[in-house]
């Protein structure tokens, strides 16, 4: 992971925002259909809703947060999920400490 897609993809808010709902996606978001909320991870769809975005603007921030390596995707049926990923965040984050 380089440090400067990390940073380019932690300088905006929205983004930020989505990693803080899926530090606890229970507390965000309603129960889902298909996926489990912290296993699996929050659908795109309810993302998108929340954040007040389209589809394929939600899309490309995603698509931003998983180059960085902060948060994974899975497809489950014809949907994606996306939830964090603890261990690269917490290595970002010492990246940050050491470089900065």
């Amino acid at each position: 992971m380089e440090l400067a897609d990390l940073l380019r993809a932690l300088a905006n808010e929205r983004r930020l925002q989505i990693l803080t709902w899926l530090k606890d996606p229970r507390a965000h978001f309603p129960p889902q259909v298909d996926g489990d909320l912290v296993d699996d991870g929050v659908c795109a769809i309810f993302l998108a809703e929340k954040l007040g975005v389209s589809q394929p603007t939600l899309s490309e921030h995603m698509r931003l947060l998983v180059a960085a390596g902060v948060v994974k995707a899975t497809r489950i049926k014809q949907w994606t999920f996306y939830k964090r990923d603890e261990a690269r965040i917490a290595e970002a984050m010492r990246s940050i400490a050491d470089q900065v």
